[in-house]
């Protein structure tokens, strides 16, 4: 038995030019995932203290924020904490 397609040439239909979109796409899917590589951290220890630390410099921030805004108005930064206290002794009433 003899096979079929012993004498068809392979034909690559494929576009590897370096002018292509695909190739222009690729190169900075590429350039991406280094960039990314080179800013991992080294450690899962370490990228948790880094998130940690960014969390803890946000929380510092909001609670900055916060202060500033019941220093400038604290009567009604009381008052909504009063309601606040109202609805939830209400919810918690049923």
């Amino acid at each position: 038995m003899t096979d079929a397609y012993a004498n068809e040439s392979l034909v690559d239909d494929l576009d590897d030019s370096t002018d292509s979109m695909s190739a222009r796409l690729s190169g900075q899917a590429d350039a991406i995932l280094q960039e990314r590589s080179a800013n991992r951290p080294d450690t899962l220890r370490k990228a948790l203290r880094d998130d940690l630390s960014h969390g803890r410099d946000w929380a510092n921030e909001r609670a900055l924020r916060a202060r500033s805004v019941i220093q400038e108005e604290p009567i009604r930064t009381a008052a909504y904490a009063v309601g606040v206290g109202i609805l939830i002794g209400l919810l918690l009433r049923r």
